[in-house]
């Protein structure tokens, strides 16, 4: 898997100013172009396997909603996970947002299949003190989405700059109350990216999925990276076995949440989010 010309340049050669503005300002940015369409395709069809075999398996993939579900994998499950770990620009956003001690703390990807719903808005987990009181991001998500995306295809949406809503009335902390959707959906960007494009955004930032009214899903990859003080490692069980571990950089070692394992145990995933499954009434 080879990744496309534009990691030719150093993650200190990414502007700090504009990263930081774009997600405490809309509360998302992307890069286009971040790797090639062979490396997407390769893991297009890993995921596609992944996804397979975690619908045969008690667990393996959660319901975020009719037609949705979201599967958490190990690291050494694709091929492309050192690729995408170092790549320069996640390493400039992560750092310049959560600082030189972040911590990867979650890697798994989602599927909208064909007749998935609109979902209802919302945060991935509710707000910390550390955003609600002192203004700032503890986390981040990376997405990369497998396939170039379509209007039908139920892209993501966003409601820019409501990572600072504070939760009143959120059922769970997570779901705002309907009075707000107009709010929302007077602020909505659909986002349809390409193959080898990757976004990042505050998983606090309201959102929601989107019907898919076409024949074809909508996997996207997601890598979950938590500052020195998030606790979402608490929701994950990232593991790598000690044989993977020796092919990983120690640069990129010392940013992992992991346990060390002999060999990889099915993860049975803590993160389940009930005011998804019924889809939006």
């Amino acid at each position: 898997m080879e990744r496309s010309e534009i990691v030719a340049i150093t993650p200190d050669e990414y502007d700090v100013a504009e990263i930081m503005g774009g997600l405490y300002g809309d509360g998302i940015i992307a890069l286009k172009g971040a790797f090639n369409r062979d490396w997407v395709e390769q893991l297009g069809a890993e995921l596609a396997v992944l996804y397979a075999q975690a619908l045969l398996r008690p667990g393996g993939a959660v319901g975020r909603g009719p037609k949705r579900h979201y599967v958490e994998i190990h690291p050494e499950d694709i091929s492309g996970f050192i690729d995408l770990a170092m790549h320069p620009w996640v390493i400039a956003v992560c750092k310049a947002v959560l600082g030189p001690d972040y911590k990867i703390v979650e890697i798994g990807f989602d599927v909208p299949n064909p007749g998935a719903m609109n979902q209802p808005w919302h945060r991935d987990f509710p707000a910390p003190e550390e955003t609600i009181t002192g203004r700032r991001l503890n986390s981040l998500a990376f997405n990369l989405t497998t396939v170039d995306v379509y209007e039908n295809m139920g892209p993501f949406q966003i409601a820019p700059g409501t990572q600072w809503d504070l939760p009143i009335d959120f059922q769970h902390g997570m779901f705002p109350s309907k009075e707000f959707y107009e709010r929302y959906e007077q602020r909505a960007q659909s986002k349809m990216p390409k193959m080898g494009d990757i976004s990042v955004r505050s998983a606090l930032t309201i959102h929601r999925g989107t019907a898919n009214v076409s024949d074809k899903p909508r996997p996207a990859l997601v890598l979950g990276v938590d500052a020195p003080d998030g606790v979402n490692a608490e929701r994950h069980d990232l593991q790598l076995t000690r044989r993977f571990e020796k092919t990983v950089p120690e640069e990129l070692l010392q940013h992992l949440t992991y346990r060390l394992v002999d060999e990889l145990e099915p993860i049975v995933q803590a993160h389940t989010i009930e005011g998804l499954m019924m889809g939006e009434a």
